[in-house]
């Protein structure tokens, strides 16, 4: 045995007695068959050195095991055994099981509780928010406590030296101490730690406004916003007069700190941001602390402050195209949008004004809403200033001038090739003139039969290269690079224009070729629509294979091995702008295959499939010399005969008159009504009949005799004129007349005259008759006779109708005057045969002419 001296309060004084000597004592020997464990339910720290004693009773053959894990013993007597453990572990709360056995019998067991070891409190520390309380605060480390009673969690007491109080600590991490109204500056705080096994103890003294710990802000607020300073208030929990509290301000935006502030305050805060960005979120937080002795800083405490918006503060990058067309400047107008750190609000929309600088006026454009960036214009061919500005809520940003001159789109600068890289395009130029204001490079970020997005970079005045780089840059791809150089005015002039490829690859399609020309010994290839610029490199020229019969190429080709083992003769064209080639040397009536390829500086486009073609005869060319010439006068008759046609048909087919379109109609003055067209007899007035009788012997032979009459002998007709008679027609021969046909054109001058017919001449019977065949009736009906001679030259007659007269006057006067010859009527001259003719006349052709006749019953009128 010993004894130990541990008293808290005076850890310095704590000591421990010598071991006192052994002292043996004789246990008394149990019943027999009575098994025994000592010691029953032992508690001990993790590590220990623990004895067990088994008592038997008689002697038997024990086994002993920990947790079913056997252990070893020693036999001390007859009946009692001992097992020593050393630096037992801790395995569960609830204890670790020993127990003794016979046979695998259970013949006793105990539980060994094993503790934790108890550590002793760390990070032991006393503060205060407010003077009123002290709160104090450990770490405990381990729990130690056991279940089934084996031991409880350690509890703690906190004990003040200078005044004497000791308080039990409810929970295990913490302690509150009501500081006392006399306000003691100095503590001295021991906390210790128990449980069944040992004691552990920590110490603090400090001086109580040594560990002040504020609250956190409240109450704060934005005051006065405006687009650069702002002013912030907030308050403090109170602490009397006690201490002077430092505040910590810290202004971030989306990416960094911007700025950081300590303010001294005592309750009440407040603090001006300046140098601010219009139409920013910021994040503000703000922390204090005792400004003598900083112990710890309260709780962050995070607000958001948005500033108001400002007018943009940075001109737009403006660039331009211009297209001439019909006297006309089609501008197309691009600009950048501004950075948020330059627009400083949203952009509502974009003002665009062009002034004419030749006759100095203003065009002022319809406003763009955002987020446009850019539109088209249609100017004449003048000089226009245009200025672009943009604009948000609270006003617009300086202007960007840009100037379209007379010749702005028609520069012409021939292209120069450039290599690319994987990184971009070195581009350099040489200057135009002295007198500058900087450099503009444009280009395409697609190809050109894509939909263009026009970027630019800007370069200054005394720079004459530049790397142009884009993630939108792609192999095979061509660019079109135009430097422009800015005058001093703003105008722009074209200097330098270049054409690359960041990375060349072989053409991905062939040319689409035509033969033509093909003769007996040769043929031409032309590929003229083939589009080089939009291949993916820069074509250096062209392959032709040709393929034939012949094991042998000519001297200006070389044999080349295709795909599918088969070979060509392989003709080289290094020239990109010839696109057409003559193939000759062939053979005649020969087959032949060819493909044209095209070539970069990464190789040649695919094989495609072959197109064939074959020569012609020798002799072939010889037919078409003489076949060609034929056609042509074929051609040239046919042409000949439909441009003659009319004339032809007008010659040898005359169309008959209509008699509803003669002008005869016109002149008749119809009685009865003023829309009669046709012709009535009774309205006209009688024609004069005169038989003139000649001397000459000679005889007329009219129908009926089998030879016809001649030209020559045909008697020429005398005047004949139609008289009125005087009296009523007297039976005997008559002559009536009808006309059936007109005459297209006026008869001989002087053959025919008219005398004028008197109103008062008695009017006599006309018959007419509507056919020939109706004339040949009559004259059938009248005589016997078929065939008959007349003397011609005793009566002949004439008819001519009084309508083809164009005197004028009346009919009175008309019969004083000797009759005047005038141009026949439109009807054909008649011939009036007696009423004794069988059958009526002849014509010179053949044919019936129409004639009149007068029956011997019958009145003419």
């Amino acid at each position: 045995m010993k004894s130990t001296v541990d008293d808290a309060r005076f850890p310095e004084l704590s000591f421990s007695s010598n071991w006192s000597p052994w002292e043996e004592v004789h246990a008394h020997t149990p019943e027999q068959n009575t098994d025994l464990i000592f010691p029953r339910d032992k508690l001990v720290e993790e590590g220990s050195n623990v004895t067990f004693c088994y008592n038997s009773g008689i002697n038997q053959n024990i086994s002993c095991y920990l947790d079913r894990e056997l252990i070893h013993g020693e036999q001390l007597y007859l009946n009692i055994f001992t097992f020593k453990l050393n630096n037992v572990p801790f395995i569960r709360e609830g204890g670790t099981n020993i127990y003794c056995a016979v046979n695998y019998t259970i013949k006793d067991g105990t539980v060994l509780f094993v503790s934790k070891v108890l550590e002793e409190p760390k990070d032991f520390s006393c503060e205060t928010q407010d003077f009123k309380t002290l709160s104090c605060s450990w770490d405990p480390g381990v729990d130690t406590g056991l279940f089934f009673d084996g031991q409880p969690s350690q509890h703690y007491t906190l004990f003040e030296s200078f005044s004497g109080k000791k308080k039990f600590c409810e929970h295990n991490n913490q302690c509150n101490w009501e500081i006392s109204r006399d306000l003691q500056e100095t503590y001295n705080f021991t906390l210790t730690a128990e449980n069944y096994l040992r004691k552990r103890s920590v110490n603090t003294i400090f001086n109580l406004t040594h560990r002040v710990h504020p609250k956190a802000p409240d109450s704060i607020h934005f005051n006065n916003v405006g687009a650069t300073n702002a002013t912030m208030t907030w308050k403090m929990p109170a602490l009397g007069n006690y201490s002077t509290l430092l505040c910590q301000i810290e202004l971030h935006d989306k990416e960094n700190m911007r700025q950081e502030h300590n303010v001294s305050i005592k309750v009440n805060g407040e603090f001006l941001f300046s140098e601010l960005m219009p139409d920013t979120a910021y994040m503000v937080c703000i922390r204090c602390a005792n400004a003598k002795h900083v112990w710890k800083w309260s709780k962050w405490v995070t607000r958001t402050l948005i500033t108001a918006e400002a007018a943009p503060s940075k001109a737009l990058d403006v660039w331009r195209k211009v297209k001439p067309e019909k006297g006309l400047h089609h501008v197309t107008l691009f600009w950048k949008p501004l950075s948020k750190f330059h627009a400083n609000g949203k952009i509502l929309f974009y003002n665009i004004v062009a002034k004419d600088l030749d006759k100095k006026s203003e065009l002022k454009l319809q406003s763009i809403p955002a987020p446009a960036n850019g539109t088209e214009l249609t100017l004449d061919q003048g000089s226009y200033q245009i200025q672009v500005t943009a604009n948000n809520s609270v006003g617009a940003s300086p202007a960007s001038e840009i100037v379209i001159s007379g010749d702005s789109g028609n520069e012409e600068v021939e292209e120069q090739k450039i290599n690319g890289t994987k990184d971009g395009f070195l581009i350099s130029w040489k200057p135009l003139s002295e007198d500058r204001a900087g450099y503009v490079v444009d280009w395409c970020e697609h190809q050109r039969n894509l939909h263009c997005e026009l970027q630019w970079k800007n370069v200054g005045p005394n720079t004459t290269s530049t790397v142009i780089s884009s993630d939108a840059f792609r192999p095979g791809i061509r660019y079109n690079f135009r430097i422009y150089e800015l005058s001093t005015e703003k105008i722009a002039y074209l200097v330098e224009n270049k054409i690359g490829y960041t990375q060349e690859l072989a053409p991905s399609d062939s040319p689409q070729v035509k033969a033509i020309n093909v003769t007996s010994h040769s043929f031409t290839l032309s590929w003229k629509d083939y589009d080089t610029e939009a291949q993916r490199g820069f074509i250096q020229g062209y392959r032709v294979c040709l393929k034939s019969k012949a094991t042998q190429c000519h001297l200006d080709s070389v044999a080349e091995l295709l795909p599918d083992n088969s070979t060509c003769c392989e003709h080289a064209i290094n020239n990109p702008k010839q696109k057409i080639f003559l193939v000759e040397n062939l053979q005649p009536e020969s087959f032949y295959e060819f493909f044209v390829s095209s070539f970069t500086s990464a190789g040649k486009s695919p094989i495609g499939t072959f197109t064939k073609v074959t020569t012609q005869d020798e002799h072939s060319h010889m037919l078409m010399h003489i076949i060609l010439p034929m056609v042509l006068c074929v051609l040239l008759i046919a042409v000949m005969c439909y441009w003659k046609s009319q004339w032809v048909k007008e010659k040898c087919y005359p169309d008959i008159p209509d008699p509803y379109k003669s002008s005869i109609l016109s002149l008749i003055k119809s009685k009865e009504s003023p829309h009669l067209r046709i012709m009535n007899v009774k309205d006209c007035t009688p024609d004069t009949i005169e038989v003139v009788n000649k001397s000459e012997g000679t005889k007329t032979q009219f129908i009926g005799i089998e030879k016809p009459l001649t030209e020559s002998e045909f008697p020429k007709p005398a005047n004949l004129y139609l008289l009125p008679a005087q009296d009523f027609c007297v039976p005997g021969p008559c002559i009536s007349f009808v006309n059936h046909t007109y005459s297209e054109s006026a008869c001989d001058s002087g053959s025919c005259a008219h005398t004028p017919v008197p109103d008062t001449a008695p009017p006599c019977h006309l018959e007419l008759l509507a056919s020939p065949d109706n004339l040949l009736n009559t004259l059938e009906k009248t005589h016997t006779d078929s065939l008959g001679e007349i003397p011609a030259g005793k009566i002949s007659l004439n008819y001519v109708s009084q309508l083809a007269s164009p005197m004028s006057g009346d009919k009175d006067s008309l019969l004083i005057h000797s009759p005047v010859p005038v141009l026949c009527s439109e009807y054909k001259m008649q011939m009036a045969v007696p009423s004794c003719l069988d059958s009526p006349v002849l014509s010179e052709n053949g044919s019936l002419s129409s004639m009149t006749l007068l029956g011997q019953d019958k009145h003419y009128h």
